[in-house]
């Protein structure tokens, strides 16, 4: 709590995606610890409206600034910081859904790559103390482009890691019950409809963990950083997603497979069977605390870096997405994705041969 409070108490902490579910803990955690000012980003309006509406009604002194804008935005980025020069930065804002970047992967990359080059890049330059980017589970040898996006991103953070004194470092944990497009929401909302509830494949598990507990242990992650860490969490046990389907079914008061069908539809493009948190060549320390890890990897050329993002820059404007696929792989080896697989079982045959 004290080293929480030593890097956040009467500091301008600026978030993004703040109309998130993990941007929106954030920015109630935060403010427990007596900011200066809370600088809020989203390009949702009505998911930032309500957090504003509520953070203001909740009668927090810290004054709190709601940004419509994008990460992507570098003149917004630049106003933001010259205007309000906010000394933390948390990065939540990303594009998440897996599917959805699969057949996107140009938006996947502009906005969870490149995004957070724009960010990590004014971050440094107006010398801010600390900047935290929240990565995912899913980057760890990625079979998606939202996975490869976010491993991508997380080696943007790397080569700033104390770039003009600024510490930069990222967070990885799996996925966070009750978030918006989450397995939890999607079952309840099925079952309430009477089902069938679908699941990918009976022996598919995954990592879960509260919002709550995410957000605390990222903040005490933040408040140990020295620059440079991949902080990766413990997300204790996974789990087989079948069980937490038919378990959800039980606490609605109905039977698995008489009240409500449990459907099996296949893995969709991207997913993998489980998730990993740790590359094998991930070098792993310990950092004192029972729940925070570190994977330290070898990425970080700060020169070669800003070639590299010019070259995805001018790719991902390609209406082609096969130039940034390829782009994809040359900087991940171990990215074992197929989207124009899953173009064609899209019905989008006309992309590339």
């Amino acid at each position: 709590m004290a080293a929480m409070n030593a890097i956040l108490a009467g500091k301008t902490v600026l978030i993004t995606g703040a109309g998130g579910t993990i941007g929106a803990e954030l920015c109630r955690q935060v403010l427990n610890y007596g900011p200066k000012r809370l600088v809020m980003i989203d390009n949702h309006n009505t998911a930032l409206f309500y957090i504003e509406k509520e953070l203001v009604a909740a009668g927090h002194t810290a004054k709190i600034t709601a940004v419509v804008g994008d990460v992507k935005d570098e003149v917004m980025l630049e106003n933001v910081f010259k205007t309000y020069a906010p000394q933390v930065v948390f990065h939540a804002a990303a594009h998440k859904h897996v599917p959805l970047m699969e057949t996107n992967p140009q938006e996947a990359v502009k906005n969870n790559t490149l995004g957070t080059y724009a960010l990590a890049d004014a971050a440094t330059r107006h010398n801010a103390e600390r900047f935290l980017y929240i990565s995912t589970d899913k980057a760890v040898r990625p079979s998606s482009v939202m996975g490869a996006s976010k491993r991508l991103g997380e080696m943007v953070v790397r080569a700033f890691a104390e770039v003009n004194g600024t510490k930069c470092m990222s967070v990885r944990f799996g996925n966070v019950l009750g978030s918006s497009g989450s397995a939890v929401r999607i079952f309840q909302e099925q079952i309430q409809a009477g089902g069938p509830v679908t699941v990918t494949h009976p022996d598919v598990t995954r990592y879960f963990m509260t919002v709550e507990e995410a957000i605390q242990l990222i903040l005490q992650a933040t408040a140990m950083g020295r620059g440079g860490e991949i902080f990766v969490l413990n997300m204790g046990t996974p789990i087989k997603v079948a069980e937490l389907a038919h378990n959800l079914i039980v606490l609605n008061g109905l039977q698995p497979g008489k009240d409500i069908e449990v459907k099996y539809v296949g893995m969709r493009p991207g997913e993998k069977m489980y998730e990993e948190l740790f590359r094998d060549e991930d070098v792993r320390k310990d950092t004192g605390h029972s729940d925070i890890f570190v994977a330290v990897p070898e990425e970080g050329d700060m020169a070669l870096l800003k070639e590299q993002m010019s070259n995805l820059s001018l790719l991902a404007e390609l209406p082609d997405p096969g130039p940034i696929i390829d782009g994809i792989r040359k900087l991940i080896p171990t990215y074992t994705g197929d989207p124009y697989g899953s173009r064609a079982a899209a019905g989008d045959t006309g992309v590339r041969p």
